[in-house]
């Protein structure tokens, strides 16, 4: 039995007795024990690719902060780098892929990695951090969605405009929609297995969607969401391992998403938890959606808009605090203090 289930029972919208509080990129460059290992590790890659210092950094946060979830220390990349793309990172540039996804027979090369053999040292990690939480919060694994992870594989990597990835939408459909179902397999296959491997709970990132036009983000990034949804295998009753969604500019398409048959949907700040309430009608938990900005401001600034962001849900279960997007490496340690602290008091 889980210790503290404060982050389960609000996803399955139940009672709790203060708000479940986890932040996206909690493990990360802002803490000093973080930049501590990954100098001795070499790189991101050497960190990620290794259980036993993805499961330290994981717990880092946990040490410092009472935080109701342990997320998995990865990337998101790590599907499309078992592909065969070859996944590198420089310092200051971000990720590149030195065989990107660019023609058809691109396309057909790709396959589901084994999950078994060059996503290995994930499922290992994941066990791993299981084993040492010792049941004292729940584990969050997670992956890209497919329309995140095209982007990456078709651009090379991060991109100002994305050109290329919206050109192959607008020129070759049937192409990009070849390559998003091989993709949407894969995430299917890499988060039923970090469920078998001890993952409590899924979450699914789709930073890009939200720069699509509409009608382009219902056909290329929400079909493939609703799809991992509504077929990814996640047990039943307590032992169910919930799906949250969250996508960076999906306040146009909560109705939709709320309807997909995810468990939880995750938003950004631009759209109030009120709002976002009204409009889900309770049908899901929601997760967020404090602005990461917030952490730059002083201690009582941010104690007020926690308690502005919860006051905006307003009364009743279902509800997880978190930011509406992830940390940044330059925040201060003692302000997501005050702020998990902040909202487990307010709550009370």
């Amino acid at each position: 039995m889980i210790k503290n289930d404060r982050f389960l029972r609000a996803l399955r919208r139940e009672p709790v007795d203060a708000t479940p509080v986890w932040l996206m990129r909690q493990a990360g460059r802002y803490l000093p024990e973080y930049r501590e290992t990954r100098r001795k590790a070499g790189s991101f890659m050497a960190m990620a690719t290794n259980p036993e210092l993805a499961c330290e950094v994981t717990l880092q946060p946990l040490r410092r902060f009472d935080l109701d979830a342990a997320i998995l220390f990865s990337d998101i990349l790590t599907i499309p780098d078992a592909m065969g793309l070859g996944l590198s990172f420089a310092e200051g540039e971000g990720p590149r892929f030195a065989r990107p996804v660019r023609t058809q027979g691109d396309i057909a090369k790709l396959a589901v990695p084994d999950m078994a053999g060059s996503l290995r040292y994930v499922m290992d990690a994941v066990s791993l951090i299981r084993k040492e939480l010792d049941n004292s919060v729940p584990l969050i694994g997670f992956s890209g969605s497919p329309w995140t992870l095209a982007c990456y594989m078709v651009e090379g990597g991060g991109s100002d405009n994305f050109a290329r990835v919206k050109a192959m939408a607008l020129d070759e459909p049937a192409a990009l929609h070849r390559l998003l179902d091989v993709v949407t397999d894969a995430v299917i296959a890499y988060l039923s297995a970090q469920r078998a491997a001890g993952a409590q709970a899924l979450q699914i990132f789709d930073t890009w969607g939200g720069m699509l036009a509409p009608h382009l983000y219902r056909e290329f990034s929400l079909r493939y969401l609703q799809r991992i949804a509504q077929t990814l295998e996640r047990g039943s009753g307590m032992d169910k391992a919930p799906l949250i969604l969250f996508g960076k500019g999906n306040a146009p398409y909560l109705e939709e998403l709320a309807a997909s048959g995810a468990e939880g949907v995750g938003v950004d700040w631009t759209v109030s938890l009120a709002e976002a309430r009204r409009r889900t009608g309770d049908r899901v938990a929601l997760q967020g959606n404090l602005d990461p900005a917030t952490l730059y401001a002083s201690p009582d600034a941010i104690r007020g808009e926690a308690k502005w962001t919860m006051d905006s849900f307003g009364a009743g279960p279902g509800h997880i605090f978190n930011l509406g997007h992830g940390m940044s490496p330059d925040m201060n340690p003692d302000h997501v203090k005050v702020l998990v602290d902040a909202v487990h008091a307010f709550q009370r």
